[in-house]
């Protein structure tokens, strides 16, 4: 009989930032049995960093590996280069191996702030997916129909808008399938946007003599303007942002979305965070536990230090208006101001810099910049917005 600490345990394992489980009472009886299971999460290197968004499928990996299973990361330098169209309204560009290679650098680093990394088996798809031949991906395609691929949603959608969808797309589900049956996955984390190819390995599996995984989906976080959380969209919070930088950008996030984070982002206890959704609606100020949001946010990823620290920062800086005196130095290659944005980690692109500055949110010694072209000195103190700031070394 299990204790009731491991029952608790495996209750939220299967409900905190769950959308779906395929299949729920299989999972569940896999799991109260005591059996040790392998359970896989893959990640593309389409950027250089891992997000809040990602963290979601991590920390459920880490619940995981805290209840006594093997967890396994793939970090995909292989479906990389081909690129998943699962969450999006147009063709993902192949990337180049160099870039794949340059993203995928510091992966494990960034993962190891959620996981334990030394108890975690981590892998390379190109491992396995490099020496396929067309024979045998033949035969996996055979397993799946055209139809199965063009209604799902998105590709439906731009088929219908007479957008392109390549051969290419085809083939991902395909790889990601074959991971599962690579590393023989008994379960796989993805979110919600990747059911059709978490749904591929399950198929695929028991075409080489293994059992179907279970699949455990979850939910897609909204990011800083409120949209779903991506690189290319410039509104993550990164997991390697400084702690200043962090606490700022999880301040800065729309008020509804406060008990969604803790619930997804954090591990909290459910009974707190259900009590702060109560006094949240009972009309206490939401600013208060969104500072509580943020330093624990920040104490994950940074340690309660730092997270203290950014707490005084950031009223420092916010409530009373004051210029910090610990601004961080940062050496710059170029220094126009479009490009100290980006190196800062103050602004994701060219499009993001020059829409920000055109805001009138980019400040250069407290004056606002007006020109794009605008050439920064050494000293120079540079603000973004009410918490970003960089002085050029």
């Amino acid at each position: 009989m299990l204790s009731k600490s491991k029952e608790e345990k495996i209750k939220e394992v299967l409900t905190r930032g769950v959308e779906e489980i395929i299949v729920k009472e299989n999972l569940e009886k896999k799991l109260r049995s005591g059996k040790k299971l392998r359970i896989k999460l893959g990640i593309d290197p389409t950027s250089p960093n891992l997000h809040l968004g990602r963290s979601v499928t991590l920390l459920k990996l880490r619940d995981f590996q805290q209840l006594g299973h093997k967890i396994v990361l793939i970090i995909g330098d292989f479906t990389g280069l081909v690129g998943d169209t699962s969450d999006k309204d147009s063709e993902r560009p192949m990337l180049e191996r160099k870039v794949v290679k340059e993203n995928m650098k510091n992966y494990v680093a960034q993962a190891g702030k959620v996981i334990d990394i030394k108890k975690c088996e981590v892998r390379y798809n190109s491992e396995w997916l490099g020496k396929l031949n067309y024979g045998e991906i033949g035969a996996q395609a055979n397993l799946f129909s055209v139809a199965e691929f063009i209604t799902r949603e998105n590709i439906k959608r731009r088929l219908d808008t007479g957008k392109r969808v390549s051969l290419r797309e085809m083939i991902y589900p395909l790889m990601q399938g074959y991971d599962s049956v690579a590393i023989r996955a008994d379960v796989e984390i993805g979110g919600t946007d990747q059911r059709f190819n978490l749904l591929a390995g399950r198929k695929m599996q028991p075409f080489y003599k293994q059992a179907g995984q279970n699949i455990i989906t979850g939910p897609l976080v909204e990011g800083t303007d409120g949209r779903k959380m991506s690189s290319s969209w410039g509104n993550t919070i990164n997991l390697n942002e400084a702690p200043n930088q962090m606490f700022g950008k999880v301040m800065s996030v729309k008020d509804d979305l406060i008990i969604r984070y803790f619930t997804l982002l954090t591990r909290v206890a459910m009974k707190d965070v259900r009590k702060y959704e109560r006094e949240i609606k009972e009309g206490a100020n939401p600013r208060d536990f969104k500072l509580k949001l943020a330093f624990e946010i920040v104490k994950f990823y940074h340690g309660e230090k730092a997270a203290k620290a950014a707490w005084d920062y950031f009223l420092k800086t916010f409530s009373k208006k004051e210029t910090p005196k610990d601004i961080p130095l940062l050496r710059v290659k170029d220094h126009d101001i479009i490009s100290v944005l980006i190196e800062s980690g103050a602004c994701a692109s060219k499009a993001e810099a020059r829409r920000v500055i055109q805001q009138g949110g980019v400040k250069i010694n407290e004056k606002r910049v007006l020109s794009f072209d605008r050439i920064t000195r050494t000293g120079d103190i540079i603000q973004k917005g009410k918490r970003f700031f960089i002085k050029i070394a």
